[in-house]
């Protein structure tokens, strides 16, 4: 089967999608292309996954579905990260996204392009606050995943007022000690149980605080298969 070009992935989302609509009454293709546009510094299979992030959540087409139509399988991984199956409560699915790279930039994208004010300001009031108020918890959660840089790259393009926040928001680098280690690889009790405590205190206030997780390294200081630091910065 010929590989899948990023147009191909575009119409194959436009025809899943077809029919459908937005909050505000715009046809919901064109929020999965924003979401793909946000993603662009990442590369094609990034687009790809972005502009079928709500597919599998939204219309019948399964995972099956796209592996058949030619769909990479770490596209369609990425896909399946970001679905919120039945039954998940909104936290537990910002904590399973955080543990994946990939998935958390399609989410910040999404989550940016949701929570643009001129999008905002054509729903109902009370509407305009919950959801603000839920993008704002979920930003909380999105963005400490994952370095400054892509955080910044992502929202720069998709919602550049939300710039603002980054800097207070997303995980700042951290210093290295000799021999390259990094301040925070083994954090001593205090520290450990200072996160637990912050962890614990998000999850009474109702929203989804990302996993404490040690990162595992290998050889030469490189995180190893299954890390959560960030593969893009070299500040972890």
């Amino acid at each position: 089967m010929p590989e899948l070009t990023l147009a191909d992935v575009d119409a194959l989302a436009a025809e899943a999608h077809a029919g459908q609509f937005d909050r505000i009454g715009v046809p919901y293709v064109e929020h999965v292309r924003a979401v793909a546009a946000g993603v662009a510094p990442f590369g094609t299979g990034m687009r790809m996954a972005a502009l079928l992030h709500d597919v599998l959540e939204d219309t019948p087409v399964t995972a099956d579905d796209l592996l058949r139509a030619g769909v990479p399988f770490g596209v369609v991984a990425t896909v399946r990260r970001v679905t919120r199956a039945p039954g998940v409560a909104y936290p537990a699915m910002l904590r399973q996204i955080v543990t994946d790279h990939s998935a958390t930039l399609v989410k910040i994208a999404d989550n940016a392009h949701n929570a643009l004010a001129d999008r905002a300001a054509l729903l109902p009031e009370a509407d305009r606050l919950r959801l603000a108020d839920r993008y704002r918890g979920a930003r909380a959660v999105l963005w400490p995943a994952v370095c400054p840089a892509d955080v910044r790259a992502v929202v720069g393009i998709v919602n550049p007022a939300l710039l603002a926040e980054v800097g207070g928001r997303a995980r700042p680098p951290r210093p290295a000690e000799p021999g390259g280690r990094t301040g925070t690889d083994r954090p001593g009790p205090g520290v450990a149980a200072r996160r637990a405590q912050e962890h614990a205190g998000g999850m009474e206030r109702g929203w989804p605080v990302a996993p404490v997780v040690a990162t595992r390294r290998g050889s030469a200081g490189r995180p190893r298969r299954g890390s959560r630091r960030c593969p893009t910065c070299s500040s972890g």
